[in-house]
């Protein structure tokens, strides 16, 4: 079993609390368990659970956002293809602001070889484009979010208020015409907001999953996104229920 695919299953077994041993890990994925011990040091590192002699309790709840290394791993080619569309969208020398979260991430690899001025929200993103001889590359203030190593509190707040870009790329839980974009984390929610406040344009990114979910915080009615790009295996419904509130969706 591939390590992602071991660690989203360590997951699941642990969400809501659940206790399990080492040895039923063990015999569950089919890993050692010597295997198993490292993936549950890895996952406690990010908050997910927590370690006890011999096993581990699950910290993840119901609503909760999975960690960022299993999502990084998934819908790969889709996430892609979207980042490759929304750089169509972005032209030479604007200023963007680019979300954090696994599929601006994939945009960040995108933008890399660009000519733009670009503030990351995560410090995966900043890494991504660190040193491309083009790009003019800004930094906020902020705590990073332990795994996520998105970039919240007052300080990244105050960054994004004393900025005006061209373009923000914002990232989602959850994003429907009904419930506008949703964000699981509420902290994650308030610098979303403070970037689509202090930008001309916004761009929302979900691959198809995500247009049928809505999370916890609300970021801010569908209305206010200028075009939302998506895979194109999205279901149809939720498309043409945005499409109705004049939201431009782009299939990729």
């Amino acid at each position: 079993m591939a390590g992602t695919d071991r660690l989203r299953q360590i997951t699941d077994a642990l969400r809501e609390g659940a206790e399990r041993s080492v040895a039923e890990l063990s015999a569950l994925t089919g890993a050692s368990e010597m295997t198993i011990r490292r993936d549950l040091d890895a996952l406690a590192d990010q908050g997910i659970l927590e370690r006890y002699r011999g096993g581990a309790r699950g910290l993840l709840l119901r609503g909760q956002e999975p960690p960022f290394v299993l999502r990084a791993q998934e819908s790969m080619d889709a996430k892609r293809r979207i980042a490759a569309e929304v750089a169509t969208l972005i032209t030479d020398g604007e200023s963007v602001v680019l979300d954090s979260g696994t599929t601006c991430l994939e945009v960040a690899r995108a933008l890399r070889e660009r000519r733009l001025t670009l503030m990351p929200l995560s410090l995966h993103a900043a890494n991504e484009v660190t040193g491309a001889p083009q790009l003019t590359l800004l930094l906020p203030g902020g705590q990073p979010r332990p795994g996520e190593l998105a970039l919240t509190g007052p300080l990244t707040e105050a960054s994004l208020a004393a900025l005006r870009f061209d373009t923000a790329v914002i990232g989602c839980c959850g994003l429907s015409a009904a419930d506008g974009l949703t964000a699981y984390d509420l902290a994650d929610a308030a610098v979303k907001r403070a970037a689509i406040a202090s930008s001309r344009r916004v761009i929302a990114v979900a691959d198809g999953a995500k247009l049928t979910r809505s999370a916890l915080a609300f970021v801010t009615p569908a209305t206010a996104l200028h075009c939302v790009v998506t895979d194109h295996d999205a279901p149809q419904d939720p498309v043409l229920e945005l499409t109705a509130v004049g939201v431009t969706v782009r299939r990729a």
